[in-house]
This record gives C-alpha cells, sequence and structure tokens, in this order.
C-alpha cells in the first residue's frame, strides 16, 4: 500500500514508519522537520505541517490510506481532519489515547478522579478528536488507543482485543510501543472500515506491541466500531 503518515518522526509513529518500511510498504512520512524522518527503504520524507492544511492535502492525495500521530494539544484538529478529507483519501488511522476509554459504563478513563493532571489535556483533546470522527460520513476511520501505560519495551506478539473498555487486571494497564506497529502494518492488505480501535495491555508490553495491534484492528473492526488489545500473558 502507499500510505501517507503524518507525525513520522515522534514517539510513535517513528515506530510505526519502522513497521511499515519493514512491510514492504510505500510510505511518505510527514514531519515538520523532514530531516528528523529516519532513512528507511520505501521511505520518503516530506516537510508537512497542519498549520498549513491545504499544503497538507496535497501531500496526502494519491495515497491507500492516512495515518495521523501526534499530539492533540498540540494540533488543530479542524484543520488536520480537513486536510485528510480535503485530500480525498478515505482510509484514515488515529493513533489515540488511552483516555477516551471506558471504565465503567458511561466513565471515560479522563474524568476519573486519579488521572493524572499533566495528562488531562492532551488525553482530553484525543477525546474531542474522536467525538468528531464518530459524526464523519466521509471518512473510513479507525481511532485506536494504547492502555493507560504506554512505553518503551520489546514486543511480545501477544496481546488481547477488546472494544470501549480499558482492559486491565491485577497488574494494571500497559502496551508497548513494539508491538502496535506490526500488528498495523500486518493487517494493511485488508478492507477498509470505520471505527475506532484502543490497544490497552493487561501487562507491559511494548509501544510497538500496540501498534502492532493498532494495525491488524482498524482494517479487521466493523465501521464505528470501538476496539482495545491487551496482553494475554503474565510476564
Amino acid at each position: 500500500m502507499k500510505i501517507a503518515l503524518i507525525g513520522a518522526s515522534g514517539q510513535a509513529g517513528s515506530r510505526v514508519l519502522s513497521e511499515l518500511s519493514a512491510r514492504g510498504h510505500s510510505v511518505t512520512a510527514i514531519a515538520r522537520d523532514p530531516a528528523k524522518v529516519a532513512s528507511l527503504p520505501d521511505v520518503t520524507a516530506a516537510a508537512g505541517d497542519i498549520e498549513a492544511p491545504d499544503a497538507l492535502a496535497k501531500l496526502l492525495e494519491g495515497h491507500d490510506a492516512v495515518i495521523s500521530s501526534v499530539h492533540f494539544s498540540a494540533s488543530d484538529p479542524g484543520k488536520l481532519l480537513g486536510a485528510v478529507k480535503a485530500s480525498g483519501v478515505r482510509r484514515y488511522y488515529v493513533v489515540g489515547g488511552a483516555g477516551s476509554l471506558e471504565v465503567a459504563p458511561g466513565v471515560l478513563l479522563v474524568n476519573t478522579p486519579k488521572f493524572p493532571e499533566i495528562y488531562k489535556s492532551e488525553a482530553q483533546g484525543g477525546v474531542d478528536y474522536l467525538n468528531k470522527l464518530k459524526g464523519e460520513k466521509d471518512l473510513d476511520w479507525t481511532f485506536l488507543s494504547p492502555s493507560a501505560a504506554f512505553g518503551p519495551g520489546e514486543r511480545t506478539g501477544t496481546f488481547r482485543l477488546g472494544k470501549d473498555e480499558l482492559l486491565t487486571n491485577e497488574h494494571g494497564s500497559s502496551i508497548s510501543s513494539r508491538t502496535s506497529p506490526w500488528r498495523w502494518s500486518t493487517r494493511s492488505k485488508l478492507r477498509p472500515t470505520s471505527g475506532s480501535g484502543s490497544p490497552s495491555a493487561t501487562n507491559p508490553i511494548t509501544q510497538t506491541e500496540f501498534l502492532a495491534a493498532a494495525w491488524s484492528t482498524p482494517f479487521g473492526c466493523r465501521p464505528r466500531q470501538v476496539l482495545s488489545a491487551s496482553k494475554a500473558e503474565l510476564d
């Protein structure tokens, strides 16, 4: 597939990029500073900025899918979504956040008393963006959120898929960045769907494992279905 990745030099985006390249996809890696994009096979670095939506839309044109991996609190959701829609690309995948997951019916993680104040702005931005997508009819979209703890680590290749709920066990909720890109890139040839997904691990797996879950989930979910993924085995 020919994929445009917005935020290709970031922590999660760079891991998504690595997995896409390893799986043989042709990637336009978009960042404000393309010099920070890793030099990888079938990857073309390009300068792009959400604050210049018309130029960004031009960069996205002609791709089979768009992935965005950006900080919600540092970007304008209207401009980002507008650029994707203006590009004419229907398949759209968003690296989301755990704040949008439910810990009880109707209760989001971001609204719980112990949610860290330092992360609230970013988490609420993710919730707001997801709500925008839920009203979107012109895109085949998927919003995939990691678990509560999301950091570097080794890929295990084992995780659990759920829906709107934050998946936990006695060890908490965590997933690694090394799992997610793997699964996203693995399933990239399946049919497009619209929905939101959230990988959530029962014990620590890596950020890449989140992206592994992400890549498999979007292409296999029903329209506007919220999914979650979590590690199944214990450490």
